[in-house]
């Protein structure tokens, strides 16, 4: 297998994320293709110790960065030959089996949807993080910040989106899906979650998905589904409100442990309980986000990923790509559609997302 890396994304690019892409083929065995500056790719390497490029490593050199800075909707096409464009036309192509950057998310999401495409069928892909829970167990929250916008049948495409995701690579067989909403009732939140209820409701008592109704993010938080569907603005607050949680607590639980010298023996004794919190709450962990609905594996590492996070997230990519998540919703893609009004099922690409419209772009 080989995994195509963005070496040029990412605040800490080159170095961790060639260190990272290295640990990743000595630990997981992938061979790796490394799209970026060739001279500074190279320099990049050297750094890790290695005088020339290991078996199973290339370099496809590319000389254009996209740049946080530039416009995230037109970059991949106003650069062409930036590492993020080259690398996803390499996965087009297919010279490899995956693509992980962690460069713009917005440019990644322009072009993956532009120049890999979604799976014919699904309306807008989405990004699906695994969240911790309580327990030791894992959610998939989706959407967490692709479509700051949505149609129910967007969220409805989620709900498989994910129950498929987790099926997969979770092993779970029959995942729990539920409407992230200010309650449980059914007659809570906006028409938006209204609609949206009632279309993951039908699939569930069609039995084509397992719908457990609304659910509030505390109860998410506790274990309460495996798969939490809502748009990406609320999602991303989420998330990212989940990310500064996992950060304060941390912080004051070690100002707290080092406040005295008795509180400085329980940590001592609480060591390795307190790493694996730590470990629980870190999101080099988790490594990567898959752009669920591309027609090829594309993930989206964190823009601050050190080698450790960027290890991770090729590892992500590889069971995405081994998991055959993709051909299962091509194989199903007729079961998440839905009679559509034009007036509630359609919103303009440059409302709902980050892309530019795409006047080519005819799925049904």
């Amino acid at each position: 297998m080989k995994i195509i890396v963005d070496a040029m994304g990412g605040d800490n690019a080159p170095g961790a994320i060639v260190q990272g892409a290295l640990e990743a083929r000595r630990l997981h065995g992938v061979d790796i293709l490394l799209v970026g500056r060739a001279e500074e790719v190279l320099r990049a390497v050297e750094a890790c110790g290695e005088k020339t490029l290991p078996a199973g490593v290339e370099i496809r050199d590319a000389s254009e960065v996209v740049e946080i800075e530039d416009d995230p909707a037109t970059a991949f096409k106003v650069k062409k030959d930036s590492s993020l464009t080259v690398g996803l036309n390499l996965l087009k192509e297919g010279a490899g089996d995956a693509f992980v950057s962690a460069g713009s998310t917005g440019a990644l999401l322009a072009g993956a949807t532009l120049v890999v495409k979604r799976i014919r069928g699904i309306r807008r892909a989405a990004m699906g993080p695994l969240v911790p829970t309580a327990g030791g167990g894992k959610m998939l929250l989706c959407d967490c910040g692709a479509n700051a916008m949505c149609t129910p049948e967007y969220l409805l495409q989620f709900a498989f989106l994910g129950s498929y995701y987790v099926q997969r690579t979770l092993g779970i067989e029959r995942p729990r899906v539920a409407l992230l909403n200010i309650g449980a009732e059914e007659s809570k939140g906006d028409e938006l979650r209204h609609e949206t209820y009632a279309l993951l409701q039908e699939a569930g008592e069609a039995g084509r998905i397992h719908f457990i109704g609304n659910l509030e993010a505390n109860e998410a938080l506790m274990g309460g589904t495996d798969v939490l569907v809502t748009d990406g603005f609320t999602g991303n607050v989420m998330l990212k409100s989940l990310e500064g949680t996992a950060k304060f607590l941390l912080k004051e639980l070690k100002k707290t442990m080092l406040s005295s010298t008795k509180n400085k023996l329980g940590a001592a004794l609480l060591k390795n309980d307190l790493n694996q919190m730590k470990k629980l709450l870190d999101p080099s962990e988790v490594g990567g986000t898959a752009f669920l609905g591309i027609s090829k594996p594309v993930f989206k590492a964190h823009g601050g990923s050190d080698a450790k996070a960027l290890c991770n997230a090729i590892l992500r990519a590889k069971e995405y790509v081994e998991s055959g998540f993709i051909a299962d919703i091509q194989r199903d893609i007729d079961l998440m559609k839905v009679e559509r009004n034009p007036e509630k099922m359609e919103l303009p690409l440059d409302r709902a997302s980050h892309m530019p419209y795409d006047a080519n772009d005819r799925t049904p």
